[in-house]
């Protein structure tokens, strides 16, 4: 008896998302290596976090594939891009790489609407959710090497900043939650 409740186009394309989601940790994990050996522990830290938060969304993906009685395949992950020139190149790169994320998930979205698959398209609802803070969260940390500098930014710029991500939080606190009194 047949068990799998994933089309062969959806199954493809979630076992490609998943695989995309360990690249996009193993990136992380490299950033946030070449962070710590440039002596900005808390960057590090920042990114290494991440790298674990990428991981988990890859185990996300292969639970679902495997609740919904599909296969699994595991694909061999890209190589990294080359390290970071400097701290702003470092977040333009985290957001150019949350952006090409971003799409493959919308992607998976529209897919699970036009084959009608609800249960795919319901999970895939969390990702556009994950997606956009993981944007916010970038596009603050462009902000802040902006502040500091950016290529230009001081040493004690970059070190405040440097101390500021170490204790930063994993979340975004996205537009959907304000309101008039809590903006």
């Amino acid at each position: 008896m047949n068990t799998d409740r994933l089309s062969a186009t959806l199954r493809s394309a979630l076992n490609s998302q998943m695989t995309k989601e360990a690249h996009a940790s193993q990136i992380f994990l490299s950033f946030g290596a070449w962070a710590d050996s440039e002596g900005y522990a808390g960057i590090s830290n920042f990114l290494f976090r991440h790298a674990q938060e990428e991981r988990n969304h890859m185990m996300k993906i292969l639970e679902y594939i495997l609740e919904r009685g599909a296969k699994v395949k595991i694909e061999q992950i890209p190589a990294v891009p080359a390290n970071p020139t400097n701290v702003q190149d470092c977040f333009e790169k985290v957001f150019e790489q949350e952006v090409d994320n971003t799409k493959a998930i919308y992607k998976l979205v529209k897919m699970s609407f036009d084959e009608e698959d609800w249960a795919t398209w319901h999970f895939m609802q969390w990702f556009v959710k994950e997606q956009t803070e993981e944007e916010t969260l970038a596009l603050n940390l462009l902000d802040k090497i902006k502040i500091a500098g950016g290529k230009n930014a001081s040493g004690d710029a970059l070190y405040k900043l440097d101390r500021d991500l170490e204790k930063t939080p994993d979340d975004a606190e996205l537009a959907e939650t304000k309101t008039a009194v809590n903006p």
